[in-house]
């Protein structure tokens, strides 16, 4: 009685890791060093706490899945700031909903926008797109929706983001839904004005789904990445066809908060108000109102984003001599090519007691020739304090020679 696609969806690439690693013992004489996964380990600021205290008449109450008033304005108030939208652009009521974190919205957004088969194109499955490597949400909510999952290259040639311009009329008149991450995971390339621009405009003209993921848009180096909205915005036109995704985990070192929106396209918001409805993931009012404070506060966000450019200054410092490395403009991961990023994560492992991911496990082999694009790659979640980052750092060119 199972759901047979689940068996179509590979175990999730730290499940893996931990099988890749079982029976290696990490290096004696060192303290084993986890940089595996995206999990900020910032204080979250204070203020949540006291808001929530605050709140607890709320948790009698049943939450609403478009939210509070007061979480929407801000959510406007925050967009509207952070991307100089045009007066009146947004409208808190109509094209703000609170989620409960980015990932469950990204993940639902596939059963919102693939049709059933008797809509399907000549018999043909509709078709999600999807940078290759990828954050593994978007293969498996493909999967899970009936949409073929079609990763696009998305590597140093492409300036690690996928160009879905250069795919075939065929392949663009099957789309249902479109996902792009950016600043990107695990790349941290991020995208331009001009290619959000000619993506939306790619969206509108085949009718799909763009889904930017914009959770990492907080974290940068350098000028702040544009958004899907302020693109929407620049070509003078409506956000239709586009939902960007936003969260508190990593701006705000929130993860356990469980927080974020979808803003966009009024007409989908509505209707993913009720595709979500059915299910229930409503974000309680006490997260809510702490949500709304944090959205409103930047002396923190500006702090972390502080603290992840030097640690991405120290990286620079240590392994910048070694051939191929790398310094994105934006998300908090090294994408390091080691030559062979399965091989490399064994033996740090072993030699050195730092646990990493392999690029491969956040990839899927190329329809064309099998080839995996994330097989060079290792990535290393850059989310501990400097001295902690600094040690693995070490460790890591040590072994890389």
């Amino acid at each position: 009685m199972d759901n047979t696609r689940l068996a179509k969806i590979a175990e999730s690439p730290f499940t893996r890791l931990n099988a890749l690693l079982k029976g290696i013992e990490p290096a004696h004489g060192y303290k084993p060093l986890n940089l595996q996964i995206g999990e900020p380990r910032l204080p979250t600021p204070p203020l949540v706490s006291r808001v929530i205290a605050g709140q607890n008449t709320l948790w009698s109450k049943y939450p609403s899945i478009r939210g509070t008033d007061d979480f929407r304005e801000a959510s406007t108030e925050w967009l509207n700031w952070r991307y100089n939208l045009p007066h009146g652009y947004i409208d808190a009521d109509r094209n703000i909903l609170p989620v409960s974190g980015s990932r469950e919205a990204l993940y639902m957004a596939a059963q919102l926008a693939t049709p059933d088969p008797e809509q399907w194109t000549d018999g043909q499955r509709p078709i999600a797109l999807m940078p290759n490597p990828m954050y593994p949400v978007y293969y498996a909510a493909a999967i899970i929706a009936g949409a073929e999952p079609v990763p696009v290259a998305a590597t140093s040639e492409t300036g690690f983001l996928p160009d879905f311009n250069s795919l075939s009329a065929d392949i663009l008149g099957r789309v249902s839904i479109a996902y792009v991450c950016t600043p990107g995971n695990p790349q941290g390339a991020v995208a331009s004005l001009d290619y959000l621009k000619a993506l939306i405009l790619l969206a509108c003209q085949h009718g799909f789904l763009l889904a930017i993921d914009e959770c990492y848009s907080e974290i940068y180096r350098g000028a702040a990445p544009t958004g899907a909205l302020e693109a929407c915005a620049a070509l003078g036109k409506s956000p239709k066809n586009v939902l960007a995704f936003h969260s508190l985990s990593k701006r705000s070192s929130a993860p356990g908060l469980r927080s974020g929106f979808v803003a966009g396209d009024p007409d989908l918001i509505t209707s993913f108000a009720r595709l979500r409805n059915l299910g229930g993931p409503q974000v309680p009012g006490p997260i809510l109102a702490a949500s709304a404070a944090l959205w409103r506060d930047e002396t923190h966000v500006a702090a972390n984003r502080q603290h992840y450019a030097n640690l991405f200054d120290l990286a620079e410092h240590i392994l910048g001599n070694h051939t191929n490395f790398h310094k994105p403009p934006g998300g908090f991961y090294l994408w390091l090519n080691v030559g062979d990023g399965v091989e490399f994560t064994q033996r740090l492992w072993r030699e050195a007691a730092v646990k990493i991911l392999p690029g491969a496990f956040m990839a899927q082999p190329d329809g064309k020739n099998g080839a995996n694009p994330g097989k060079l790659y290792v990535r290393v979640a850059m989310v501990d304090d400097v001295v902690t980052t600094k040690d693995a750092l070490d460790r890591i060119a040590k072994v890389m020679g």
